[in-house]
């Protein structure tokens, strides 16, 4: 690659963040000399902002099928293999104290706490021998014989690529498609990219409705086909977010509806049976009651009026049916900007799935969100870059 000759090293890992650093300190362990490139100044960027600053590092029920892929068993080795009490085992040993919030989510204690397993992951990579580059730009990849690898911080060879660049969520924090760029060049498939874990925005008709909901909170269940999630939604000025939108978000595709339950504790005979005890109350005070004044009125149009009492017990199960399985369209979502990751990537049918090595190129890797791996809402997705980063270290 021109008149300057490349350093080089057994593997070059271009990304500097979770799944990159933690591939890089494991085949470091491993003897192997490693360069990590990141064309950011600081590594770890997503880890920083993870979790508000405290980094939801991994889940405790970290399991292959809170996981979504064209191939839905591809990531069961990696996650087997390397599993989120192997993380958890690195966290202890560097004494940062953690804590378990909900649902299983495993977050570190104490305000920007999320740097020290930044740090964690720098100093195993120090001990481990490995070279890091901040601020680099990759301007060039080849491959001849070796990978070899121009940057405007010089030329680098290795007989083995591994691309950890994440995948198009968040581009304020420096994400691009470089690794679909790469696995295009190499004549490696790609599986389509779409936003996921990300708010659903809607049309005028629902906004009518839902802007004035906006900063509500509600408990709902959240049903996009087969999955369903119960956790809070959250309205906002363009639609509606919070977890349990956010995890449906990732299995919904335009043009499809998704079906809210408003009424998640509730049978479908609640208000038959509060007709016997309160005939004359009106029938949005007690869907008030079950659900609050706000959402209440905000539903209302769509529901029966009067007291309870003069209907009869077939319309009240059926109103209550409707409010279990409301019907929604959105219209897309907030966009890469607000998506916490990405869905789709790179086609894991080009990979191994012990290694993630492609198949049609020898010694090029893919690793962490630019694998067609997407997880769950609450730490399946930095598993997902320690297991598939831990499975490359041990191939090198």
């Amino acid at each position: 690659m021109g008149a300057v000759r490349a350093l080089s090293y057994d593997a070059i890992i271009i990304g500097g963040g979770a799944a990159g650093l933690y591939c890089a300190m494991h085949a470091g362990r491993r003897g192997k000399r490693v360069l990590v490139i990141e064309h950011n100044t600081e590594v770890g960027a997503k880890i920083l902002i993870s979790g508000g600053g405290r980094c939801n590092f991994t889940n405790v029920n970290a399991g292959p099928d809170r996981f979504i892929s064209a191939n839905p068993h591809f990531a069961r080795s990696a996650l087997t293999r390397h599993t989120q009490r192997d993380f958890i085992a690195h966290v202890e040993k560097h004494g940062i104290p953690y804590y378990e919030k909900t649902l299983g989510q495993l977050f570190c204690e104490g305000a920007r706490s999320s740097r020290r397993i930044v740090q964690m992951l720098l100093d195993e990579c120090a001990a481990a021998g490995v070279a890091i580059r901040i601020g680099c730009r990759v301007s060039r990849v080849e491959h001849n014989g070796l990978y070899q690898v121009d940057t405007n911080q010089g030329a680098f060879e290795a007989s083995a690529l591994i691309i950890a660049t994440g995948g198009l969520p968040i581009p304020k924090l420096g994400a691009t498609g470089f690794a679909f760029d790469i696995a295009r060049q190499f004549g490696v498939p790609v599986v389509e990219l779409r936003p996921a874990l990300v708010p659903l925005t809607f049309g005028e008709t629902d906004l009518a409705w839902m802007k004035p909901l906006s900063g509500l909170s509600a408990d709902i269940i959240a049903r996009a086909g087969k999955a369903t999630f119960r956790e809070a939604a959250l309205f906002t000025h363009r639609g509606l977010s919070g977890p349990s939108i956010l995890q449906i978000s990732s299995y919904w595709r335009a043009g499809e509806a998704i079906e809210i339950d408003w009424l998640p504790d509730s049978a479908p005979d609640v208000l038959a049976r509060r007709k016997r005890e309160r005939p004359k109350a009106q029938f949005r005070t007690i869907v008030a009651e079950l659900l609050s004044d706000r959402l209440a009125n905000a539903l209302s149009d769509a529901l029966p009026q009067g007291p309870i009492g003069d209907m009869k017990d077939a319309a009240l199960i059926e109103a209550v049916q409707k409010l279990k399985a409301w019907p929604l369209t959105p219209i897309g979502t907030e966009g890469y900007a607000k998506a916490e990751v990405m869905a789709g990537g790179v086609d894991t049918n080009a990979l191994s799935q012990q290694t993630m090595e492609t198949r049609a190129k020898p010694g090029l890797y893919f690793i962490g969100e630019a694998v067609d791996v997407t997880g769950w809402l609450g730490g399946y997705n930095f598993q997902w870059a320690w297991s598939s980063g831990w499975a490359t270290a041990q191939a090198l």
